[in-house]
C-alpha cells in the first residue's frame, strides 16, 4: 500500500509560468493509473515518490516505511526506497548486455542468489536468447521487457511506470499489456502507471486518478469515471463526450423524468438529482449513444435537425461530425444504410442524457 500527500511548487521564471502540485491519494495492489493531459503533474508525482524530486511538504508512506515526512525532516534516498521505476525510454545502460543490466540491478544480492534471480527474470520475460546483446541490438519489445525485469529484480514494494507504451506500435503495445497483466497477477505489487491514453486506463487500470493542473479532480474505477464524470472539466479531459449547453425546463422525481431545452428543441431526459428547474447545465452524452437518421418530415421525439459537416473513418466505426460540435459514432453497417442521406436528424435516447 502506498499512501501519499504531496505538495510541490515551482515559482514562475522569465520563460515559464509557476506550477503547483497538491495531491493526496492511496493505492493498493494492482494498477492505479494517473491520467491527465501533459503538464498536469503525472510524472512529477512519480518522481516525488521515487525520491528524484523532494516535495516541499507532505508525507509518503510505503507499507510501514516512511519515505518522506516534511514535518519530521525524513527524506529517504531514492536507492533506499525500494521502488522500481520503468522510464519512457527504458533507461537501460547502452554499453551493457541485457544480462549485465539485470546483474547490475541485483548487485546487492549474494552472488549465487543474484545469478539465480537474473536467470529467472530472463526466462520469465522471454529474454534468454537475447541476454548477450546490448539494448540497441534488440527489439523495442525486448528492451521494454528488460526494463520491467530490471525494475522487478530487486523485489520492490512499488512499481512506477512513466508512459511505458508511448511510441509503441500496436503489436508491441499489445505485448506490453500482456506482460503487465502477468506482472500484476504474479507479483501482487502496487503499480502506479502514468498515461494520457483513455484506452490504456481501461486495458490496465483497476483504479484511476484524474489530474488537472496539479490537482486530483476525480478518482475511481475507469468505467465509473467514464459513466459519471465529476464535472465538465473531467468530461473534457476524457475527450469522449459531446458537451452541449442546455437549460432544465422541467423535473419530476416521481416519474423520473425531465425536460431539457437545447437551442430550439426540447428533449425528454431522466430526473437529475441535485438540479433545479431553470438551471443552466451542460448535456454530456457519448457519441456512440446517439443515433443519426434520415429526416422524414418533422423531427420526432428527442430528435433535432442537424447539418452534416464531415465523416471520419475509424477502424471499427464511422464518426459523423455535425454543425454545433456534435459527433455521432455509427457501426459501419448502420452507416452504409444512411450514407446517402441529405437531411439529418440526431436522436438523443432519453436514458443517454447526463447533465453537468
Amino acid at each position: 500500500m502506498i499512501s501519499a500527500r504531496l505538495r510541490k511548487t515551482f515559482p514562475a521564471r522569465p520563460d515559464s509560468a509557476s506550477f503547483s502540485l497538491e495531491l493526496e491519494f492511496q493505492a493498493a495492489a494492482g494498477v492505479t493509473v494517473l491520467f491527465g493531459p501533459s503538464g498536469s503533474g503525472k510524472t512529477l508525482t512519480l518522481d516525488l515518490i521515487a525520491g528524484f524530486v523532494r516535495p516541499d511538504d507532505g508525507r509518503i508512506l510505503l507499507d510501514d516505511d516512511i519515505l518522506f515526512d516534511g514535518a519530521a525532516g525524513v527524506n529517504v534516498a531514492p536507492q533506499a526506497r525500494n521502488c522500481g521505476y520503468v522510464f519512457q525510454n527504458y533507461a537501460l545502460f547502452p554499453h551493457m548486455t541485457l544480462r549485465q543490466n539485470l546483474e547490475f540491478a541485483a548487485e546487492r544480492r549474494p552472488r549465487l542468489e543474484r545469478h539465480r534471480r537474473v536467470n529467472e527474470m530472463l526466462e520469465r520475460f522471454r529474454l534468454g536468447d537475447a541476454a548477450g546483446r546490448r539494448p540497441h541490438e534488440v527489439s523495442g519489445g525486448q528492451r521494454q521487457r528488460c526494463s520491467i525485469a530490471r525494475a522487478l529484480i530487486g523485489a520492490p514494494k512499488l512499481l512506477l511506470f512513466d508512459e511505458p507504451a508511448k511510441g509503441l506500435d500496436a503489436p508491441l503495445r499489445a505485448e506490453f499489456y500482456e506482460v503487465l497483466r502477468q506482472v500484476r497477477a504474479d507479483f501482487k505489487t502496487p503499480m502506479l502507471l502514468v498515461t494520457h491514453d483513455l484506452d490504456e486506463c481501461f486495458e490496465l487500470g483497476e483504479e484511476m486518478l484524474v489530474l488537472r493542473e496539479g490537482r486530483l479532480v476525480q478518482s475511481g474505477a475507469p468505467p465509473t469515471i467514464l459513466d459519471q464524470p465529476a464535472n465538465v472539466d473531467v468530461a473534457r479531459l476524457l475527450g469522449v463526450f459531446n458537451l452541449i449547453p442546455a437549460e432544465i425546463r422541467a423535473l419530476d422525481p416521481g416519474r423520473n423524468t425531465s425536460k431539457v431545452q437545447m437551442g430550439e428543441y426540447e428533449l425528454d431526459g431522466p430526473y437529475f438529482p441535485g438540479h433545479l428547474k431553470g438551471d443552466r447545465v451542460t448535456v454530456c452524452v457519448r457519441p456512440e449513444r446517439l443515433a443519426a437518421l434520415a429526416r422524414n418530415g418533422r423531427p420526432g421525439a428527442n430528435q433535432i435537425p442537424a447539418q452534416l459537416q464531415r465523416t471520419v473513418e475509424k477502424p471499427q466505426w464511422m464518426r459523423l461530425e455535425f454543425a454545433g460540435g456534435i459527433a455521432v459514432d455509427l457501426a459501419r453497417h448502420d452507416y452504409e444504410r444512411v450514407r446517402d442521406t441529405k437531411d439529418w436528424v440526431i436522436e438523443f435516447p432519453r436514458d443517454s442524457l447526463r447533465v453537468l
